[in-house]
């Protein structure tokens, strides 16, 4: 645990949002695929190892697209009979709150920044529909600002939109990729694979507790 001055001299927390502020999407994406007809991980594979997929989620991801033309182009790569019709909202409607990390960040006490790379805003606003957006100070939505992690300029953004030097904020991510730029800044950095463990760690380097609402 850090020693008390550590504890009082950090004053911002930067959160990305999917994995972090929501559960992992990965079996709710699943379980969707296989209600539309699909393979239950035709939505990972389309995304993310199909070419037109990586490059059509890599241009909504900073606003070269808006979701409705990545919806109809997706939709395509997934099957014919796959509707475009709000297709990214169909897919993570059924994603829930992470909501420990939720109640540490409004108990956090400190100045909060949202650092996200984008999946669209409209039809489907996936920080609305968590209801999360109002939490922060600051917003850093890669489609608003047409670049995204783990490019450094980001970060440096969300430090002068936060108001804070990189040594005063921490960074949590559940993608290691997107960590180093942040610590290369100064940022204490925090890598998400379980909620609760990395709560217990904000806990520690904030000083708060994340209570829950009964």
């Amino acid at each position: 645990m850090p020693h008390r001055t550590d504890v009082a001299d950090r004053r911002g927390l930067i959160l990305d949002f999917a994995g972090v502020l929501t559960a992992s999407p990965i079996d709710v994406h699943r379980a969707w695929c296989v209600s539309e007809g699909l393979a239950s991980g035709a939505w990972r594979s389309t995304l993310n190892d199909h070419t037109e997929g990586r490059r059509l989620y890599a241009a909504l991801e900073i606003g070269e697209i808006g979701q409705t033309e990545w919806n109809e182009g997706t939709a395509a790569l997934l099957g014919a009979h796959v509707d475009p019709v709000n297709l990214m909202g169909r897919a993570w409607a059924g994603v829930p709150v992470a909501r420990r990390m939720v109640a540490l960040a409004r108990a956090a006490g400190h100045r909060l920044a949202l650092l996200s790379n984008s999946f669209g805003l409209d039809p489907f606003n996936p920080y609305e529909h968590v209801g999360v957006w109002d939490l922060f100070d600051a917003h850093v939505v890669s489609e608003l600002v047409g670049m995204a992690k783990p490019d450094p300029a980001i970060y440096e953004l969300a430090l002068e939109r936060i108001g804070l030097p990189a040594e005063r904020c921490v960074f949590v991510d559940d993608h290691a990729v997107n960590l180093p730029p942040a610590a290369e800044l100064g940022i204490a950095t925090v890598h998400l694979t379980a909620e609760d463990e990395a709560v217990t760690e904000l806990e520690a380097l904030l000083g708060v507790t994340a209570a829950l609402a009964a």
